[in-house]
């Protein structure tokens, strides 16, 4: 008796997750009020994980700096060869 009573009672409890933030909520379906939550536990990197991962940051590091010197030499010789053009259309000019 005392069983079907408990069973009646029961409240029907949703669980969901942040998709963003990963924590996860038990609601209360019919009053809509939070009971639980938990959140995300981190997984522990190892050393290797750690310097792996560091080593990809300074190679990403390294790439973007090459490819951003690239781009503004390649800017600076533009700008030479537009300025040699327009000195010598001046000289052109005056003769």
């Amino acid at each position: 008796m005392v069983e079907e009573k408990a069973v009646k009672e029961r409240v029907k409890v949703l669980k969901i997750t942040c998709p963003v933030c990963k924590v996860v909520f038990w609601i209360d379906a019919e009053s809509g009020e939070v009971i639980k939550t938990e959140k995300r536990k981190k997984k522990k990197s190892s050393l290797d994980e750690l310097l792996l991962i560091e080593k990809k940051k300074k190679s990403e590091a390294e790439r973007r700096f090459d490819t951003t010197s690239a781009m503004e030499k390649e800017k600076r010789e533009k700008a030479q060869k537009k300025f040699a053009k327009a000195f010598s259309d001046i000289d052109k000019n005056h003769e």
